[in-house]
């Protein structure tokens, strides 16, 4: 056989093993997550289950996923382990900014365009200026219009014969 035969195969098992490789190496990843689960750590399952592990075994996780509610899951189901910050963000709702002492970003471009007092007079101006997205009472509309809106338009391929 040549060269020119054997390179598909070639380039076959070389993505095979590219692929492969990159798996374990993920699955590695994970398995080193999971071994560094201790007590008190914040974790999602691959269940969609949030919960602070309160013992960990060989093969087996005890959880604590609310008062009352403790859950023995195997420790392949434990998809992410979460840090302190994550999991309060997520389970607690408690956001935890370390730039807390930084300028707080308002919510609106406006007062990060304009430095001066015309702000003030622009927001003025422009209120006096409403525009109606509103749709249009009957009695305003033109006759040409309300007959327009009678009379259904017509399409190729349409007949009046039913």
């Amino acid at each position: 056989m040549s060269l020119v035969t054997l390179l598909p195969f070639i380039v076959l098992i070389g993505a095979m093993f590219l692929m492969t490789r990159s798996a374990k190496k993920k699955q590695q990843q994970a398995a080193d997550m999971r071994n560094q689960m201790q007590p008190g750590s914040g974790v999602r399952t691959i269940g969609g289950i949030y919960a602070t592990v309160k013992e960990v075994n060989e093969e087996t996780v005890l959880v604590d996923a609310g008062p009352g509610v403790e859950l023995l899951f195997a420790k392949n189901a434990i998809g992410a382990v979460l840090s302190d910050d994550e999991y309060n963000r997520i389970v607690h709702g408690v956001e935890h900014d370390l730039k807390s002492d930084t300028d707080i970003i308002p919510d609106d471009a406006s007062s990060l365009t304009e430095t001066d007092g015309s702000a003030d007079e622009a927001a003025a101006a422009s209120d006096d200026k409403s525009v109606d997205l509103g749709k249009k009472d009957e009695a305003e509309e033109t006759p040409a219009e309300a007959k327009a809106d009678e009379e259904p338009k017509k399409t190729e391929g349409d007949s009046d014969a039913k």
